[in-house]
């Protein structure tokens, strides 16, 4: 019996051990471009300090992230995702169905969504209802839903100036972008009278979401400083990007007003400013213990010195989380909480 427990044991053993094989000696991490600034400070950081390799950061896109994430365990697979927004269930579950089943999340602050444009630029004050007449495919209008006509600000919103309505933003692989649907498009739609009167919910939520094909709203992929360069050579065009990256190129963009709000650090934290969202980044547990420096890159990033009211993250335009729930985060984080959804 004993000797029968003991080959028990070492099988079991060599599970993990076989999806492994060749361990990593370095962090692999992937996922949202917002939340790319801040991971890669960190790691930079985390490196500097000699004990582990500085991780590997890659800016895959939220979505992108997730897919990586939840493939499976093992050194194929990356060790950590970022997220600029909460896992979905469906994203769990896929996790679960390829074995990733103990995942921490660390929430580590606030972000803004702006809409910015060329420094110098006439600053715009824009609504949410203007942004969704803007760019979705199909407006409510006489009594129903239509292509749609709007070419310029001026023709939605006489108070809008008459240039031609082209933005430029993220994919549908995007946390910001699904951040945005949520927040803009979503809320801009509601109170129409013509979204109301439709009863079945995919339908509704198409109506509000799909955004228009024929040129006004384009995709720049996954990588927010190309925004920011081509509003530079496009000076009535507007660009879709988290507010680090705007606290990061104020020498050559600035953000537009929503809603009689600027989107500002102080706006952001104070709940102010319309368009804020939380930004996270997970853990696969499974990894801690074989992938040398998970945990204790974990413990970097939710110390004070990195993610605190004073942190370097802040010099990034990270918008840090109230001091009661900074310190719940990082309990839980160090202590690799399992994520239930």
């Amino acid at each position: 019996m004993k000797k029968t427990l003991a080959v028990a044991a070492v099988a079991a053993a060599m599970i993990p051990a076989a999806a492994f094989g060749q361990a990593r000696d370095q962090i692999r991490i992937v996922g949202s471009s917002t939340v790319f600034p801040f991971s890669t400070a960190v790691a930079e950081t985390f490196g500097r300090q000699g004990k582990f390799k500085t991780p590997v950061v890659e800016s895959t896109g939220t979505g992108g992230g997730m897919r990586l994430f939840c493939a499976g365990v093992g050194t194929g697979h990356p060790d950590m995702t970022n997220a600029s927004r909460p896992m979905t269930k469906s994203e769990f579950e896929t996790c679960a169905k390829n074995g990733v089943t103990d995942i921490t999340e660390v929430k580590i602050g606030f972000d803004g969504i702006v809409v910015a444009d060329k420094l110098g630029s006439a600053k715009m004050n824009l609504s949410r209802k203007d942004i969704y007449l803007a760019l979705a495919e199909k407006v409510p209008m006489n009594g129903g839903l239509a292509e749609n006509p709007y070419k310029t600000w001026a023709q939605l919103n006489p108070n809008l100036p008459n240039t031609k309505i082209e933005v430029i933003g993220p994919p549908p692989t995007s946390g910001t972008r699904d951040a945005f649907v949520e927040l803009v498009m979503d809320f801009g739609c509601k109170d129409f009278p013509e979204i109301k009167a439709i009863t079945d919910a995919k339908v509704k939520a198409q109506a509000c979401s799909k955004l228009r094909e024929d040129g006004a709203y384009i995709e720049a992929g996954e990588n927010d400083n190309l925004i920011i360069q081509k509003l530079n050579t496009s000076p009535d065009a507007l660009g879709i990007f988290g507010y680090s990256f705007l606290d990061q190129n104020k020498d050559k963009v600035q953000g537009s007003q929503i809603e009689g709000f600027d989107s500002t650090f102080d706006n952001i934290s104070a709940g102010k400013y319309p368009i804020s969202r939380s930004i996270f980044f997970y853990v696969k547990n499974a990894h801690v213990g074989v992938i040398p420096g998970i945990k204790e890159f974990v413990t970097e990033f939710v110390s004070e010195k990195a993610y605190g009211k004073e942190g370097y993250l802040v010099d990034k335009g990270l918008i840090p989380l109230p001091d009661a729930e900074r310190a719940k985060v990082r309990e839980a984080s160090v202590g690799l909480t399992k994520l239930a959804m």
